[in-house]
């Protein structure tokens, strides 16, 4: 690995958590809206609850890797970037709204596609280019006036402000947490009964825990040259889709490997589970409202710092201050979105 440039060898790392997401999403219905769908109007909260499961062995593993030195958390963005509270709830209801609109999430819209879904092809990049439309294109000013950053004096996190303040290791409160998570998941009888959901579960964490491993090695072995990252899908597509139109010149990186990752393994669980078929829009209405919601998407994302998985699972993994305010955020925006789409703010 010595021998290997340390940008390859983030992407590899990304391609290995990717796939394991891939197929975590296509063979345990790890999904977004679609645990919010079910739980809201199909009265099965198991795809909900799973993310109990995700998340307790994302931070327990995140934590106890840190513990072990195996992990620098702390080098996370969301750690080195001052939390902008605003930021995250805004970011996050449009993100939640949009994702409601375009029937998925950026990570949602990349296992579609694997599994032969055209108009999800469009959602992603659609989602891809307004990231960074947003990030440092024609809206990045308007981005930065309103949601300004700051290079943070402190970890922004709550298992490492609770550890500076009472002494005690940031592990400790992390365990807690974890604890938390899983009692609540695990709550759910009929999540305990599926032990394909459980298992798929598990492997989604360690995916999140792996990368965050991976990526610590590229960091220490690059001088701080490649950063600490974790799964996310919003900037990541834009990355992804400027490499693609200029390798060329260079550009290999984790997020490039991810994205890849997650289209091969979605594809591998859709031909395992038979579900593989090429689908396209016949409705050039639906194909507007999704594209309406991939632009969201990819605004509300870089507002927020991180989608639904970025926020809501990697940067929960690291237990970072944005994290619960922003998944909050982003629940809420999904929920409304839905409501709008299915009952159209009528009164019951």
């Amino acid at each position: 690995m010595g021998h290997l440039p340390m940008e390859l060898v983030a992407a590899l790392v990304g391609l290995s958590g990717g796939l394991v997401l891939g197929l975590a999403a296509r063979l345990g219905d790890f999904c977004t809206l679609g645990a919010l769908e079910s739980a809201a109007y199909g009265k099965d909260q198991r795809r909900l609850r799973l993310w109990g499961v995700v998340l307790a062995v994302a931070i327990l593993g995140a934590f106890g890797a840190e513990a072990m030195g195996w992990a620098d958390l702390t080098a996370t963005f969301y750690h080195t970037l001052a939390w902008n509270p605003l930021g995250s709830i805004v970011g996050g209801l449009i993100f939640g709204y949009g994702m409601a609109l375009a029937g998925n999430c950026g990570f949602g819209a990349l296992v579609r596609f694997g599994g032969g879904d055209l108009r999800a092809l469009v959602v992603v990049v659609v989602m891809g280019i307004f990231a960074f439309a947003t990030l440092s294109g024609p809206l990045a000013a308007l981005r930065v006036m309103l949601f300004p950053q700051a290079e943070a004096a402190a970890p922004q996190g709550i298992a490492h402000w609770l550890g500076g303040r009472s002494g005690l290791p940031p592990f400790v409160f992390a365990l807690i947490a974890a604890a938390g998570f899983l009692a609540w998941a695990l709550a759910y009888p009929a999540l305990r009964a599926d032990r394909r959901r459980l298992a798929w579960g598990v492997a989604a964490g360690l995916a999140v825990v792996w990368c965050l491993i991976g990526t610590t090695l590229a960091y220490r072995e690059s001088f701080g040259a490649v950063g600490v990252e974790a799964p996310s899908f919003t900037a990541p597509l834009g990355r992804t889709i400027l490499w693609f139109m200029t390798s060329s010149a260079g550009g290999i990186s984790f997020s490039v490997g991810l994205v890849a990752g997650v289209l091969g393994g979605a594809f591998t669980g859709s031909a395992l589970r038979g579900l593989f078929r090429w689908e396209a829009c016949e409705d050039p209405r639906e194909l507007g409202r999704q594209v309406m919601g991939a632009a969201l998407m990819g605004i509300g994302g870089t507002v927020a710092l991180g989608c639904s998985i970025g926020q809501g699972v990697s940067a929960m993994s690291v237990l970072a201050f944005s994290a619960p305010v922003t998944l909050a955020a982003i629940v809420a925006g999904g929920l409304i979105g839905l409501r709008q789409l299915i009952t159209g703010f009528q009164p019951d």
